[in-house]
């Protein structure tokens, strides 16, 4: 959103003038004279008063034409986790036995407050969530191998086995007894040039990747643990790691196909489509029709643009190369602008 209020606008001026950190993804800073947006630390020099406009979030400068600065990196750098929160998650995963307490953190120089504060507004659960997904998730793992419940509880931190199994059973939908040949779906979150991301991986591959401002994401996830039978746990595994990088190489414009393995469940139909999208040539483009005609079924235009809809995996499964059939953009769930924004960096990488 436009910020119209003159006065905050002032405000987030002088925040910009003395790059002050405590408002850096508060307001993103369109300078007009030269197209581009910024964050408040950004280094650059500062413009003048009269030529900038201050919104609320980064998509909403890129709606407005501007593009990201490449100084500051507003789009990576404002949603990126602080290094306090990065630290707090490199404890967790480095310490999947036990809980990491707040007394443990004070002496890692991580302040709690900010930590719960910062995954509250950017992770969508409680820091407290974060750390008992990973426990059970590990846990989960030790069952599967033979441990018994008592000792995969007691190795988990947990002080008893009710504990352990009413947390387990309240995450993971079964007593940790049963049904342990059970998938999940272990989420994480990562940044990218256009925005933060959510991944979500199951044992045989990639099952989603989509823009954490994505509208009707929770709907998408209720709908990927229902047609999986899985619950959504925080945590990554080879497929998450292989993604990850997969995907730096690929903004740095030095890969232009995916190795990663993908898991789509779906109809014939929709698997079909998906998988058409993956011939599109990268940096070039093609119409619903085009991709209708691929399918041998040149009337199917409507359906074929449905399920191009409902691909779950952005960028990776290519929907962004679809475009309408007069050369225009049509819908995308990221957004026009990012689509416009991943169009012109195939392109230029080609």
């Amino acid at each position: 959103m436009l910020i119209t209020n003159e006065k905050q606008a002032d405000g987030y001026y002088q925040a910009l003038l003395s790059r002050e950190p405590s408002y850096v993804g508060v307001f993103f800073v369109g300078v007009k004279t030269t197209s581009i947006f910024c964050i408040a630390t950004c280094r650059a020099r500062k413009p003048k008063r009269e030529n900038v406009l201050f919104y609320t979030h980064f998509k909403d400068a890129m709606d407005a034409g501007f593009r990201p600065c490449k100084v500051c990196r507003p789009t990576e750098n404002a949603h990126e986790a602080p290094d306090e929160v990065k630290a707090a998650m490199d404890l967790v995963r480095d310490c999947t036995k036990a809980k990491i307490t707040d007394q443990q953190l004070r002496e890692a120089n991580i302040r709690p407050i900010f930590v719960r504060r910062w995954f509250n507004q950017h992770y969508g659960m409680t820091f407290q969530t974060f750390q008992r997904m990973y426990r059970i998730n590990y846990a989960f793992q030790e069952l599967k191998t033979g441990k018994s419940a008592t000792n995969a509880a007691l190795d988990s931190g947990y002080d008893s086995l009710s504990g352990f199994g009413y947390t387990f059973k309240k995450i993971l939908g079964h007593s940790p007894t049963l049904n342990l040949e059970n998938p999940v779906i272990l989420i994480d979150r990562l940044t990218t040039p256009i925005g933060p991301m959510f991944v979500c991986a199951t044992d045989d591959g990639i099952c989603l990747l989509e823009f954490v401002d994505r509208r009707m994401l929770e709907t998408e996830f209720e709908d990927l643990q229902r047609r999986l039978k899985a619950p959504i746990v925080a945590g990554e595994n080879a497929h998450t790691k292989q993604l990850k990088q997969e995907l730096e190489e690929y903004f740095l414009g030095n890969r232009q196909h995916f190795t990663v393995p993908l898991h789509t469940p779906g109809t014939d139909f929709q698997n079909g489509v998906w998988q058409a999208l993956g011939t599109i040539p990268y940096g070039e483009t093609a119409s619903y029709q085009e991709q209708a005609t691929r399918l041998n079924n040149p009337k199917a235009v409507r359906a074929v643009a449905r399920a191009n809809g409902m691909n779950r995996i952005a960028i990776v499964i290519p929907c962004h190369r679809v475009i309408g059939k007069d050369g225009s953009l049509t819908g995308y769930a990221g957004g026009l602008e990012r689509k416009r924004w991943l169009l012109d960096h195939e392109k230029n990488h080609c």
